[in-house]
Order: C-alpha cells, then structure tokens, then sequence
C-alpha cells in the first residue's frame, strides 16, 4: 500500500525545487483559488432575454390600423351599404380582410350605413349615428 507522496523533500523525488507548480507567482503559493475569469464576462451580459438581435423571430408585430375617415366612407359607399372588413377588402381598400382598420370622424356623413366588425372612435360613432346607421 503506497502512502501519499510527499512533495520538495530531498533529491531523487522528482519533485523538488518548484514541486510541480511552475514558476513563482500567485498560482505556486497556497490557497491559490482565483475566481474564474468567465464569471465575471458573463456576469457584464445583459440579462434580459429578447431585446437584442434576436427580438424579431420571437416577437409578432402586427401593423398600425389603418384609418378611414368619415368623408372616405361617403365617397365609397352608397346608402344602406354595410361596412366591414370583407366588403373594404372587395372594393380593393384593404389588402385582405384581416388588415387592421378603424373609422375615424373627419367630414361629414349623410348616408345611412351600417358597420360591421371595426373599431369606431367617439367622434365617428357620432357622426354615423346622426346620419342614422348602426354599428354592429
């Protein structure tokens, strides 16, 4: 049973003078435990994941509602006709009918006309109502 090598003790050891450590320094004394350099590179990267170079395959942006005014309205459409996202994408307004839309006030409106499914703000409401259509 071999007992525990002893290190810088006498010639013939093989282990004199440095004793394996290498030359002098911090690293050749005791208690040499240095704190790993890559701790502290990681410790400066930002925590917060998704806000760099990668944000877009991660994140749906979906596109600004387009606004139609009240006088559009009245130039495209004839009284009684219905307003929604399938009739604007049939008259060629929007691209398909999933593209954001909202009806904002701006002009006047004198014919009747009933909207379907579209965000109104509080100034269209009013003018749509006064002209005597309906919002669904």
């Amino acid at each position: 049973m071999a007992s525990a090598e002893r290190v810088g003790r006498g010639q013939g050891s093989g282990r004199g003078k440095t004793s394996g450590r290498g030359g002098k320094g911090q690293t050749a004394r005791a208690g040499n435990k240095r704190r790993p350099e890559w701790r502290d590179i990681i410790k400066k990267l930002p925590k917060r994941r998704g806000y760099g170079k990668n944000r877009g395959r991660t994140v749906i942006t979906r596109p600004d509602a387009r606004a139609l005014s009240l006088a559009f309205l009245e130039e495209r459409f004839e009284a009684g006709g219905v307003v929604s996202n399938k009739t604007l994408a049939e008259k060629g307004i929007i691209l398909r009918s999933a593209h954001p839309v909202k009806i904002v006030g701006g002009g006047e409106l004198s014919k009747k006309l009933v909207v379907q499914g579209i965000p109104v703000s509080a100034s269209a409401r009013v003018g749509i109502e006064k002209a005597g259509g309906t919002i669904a």
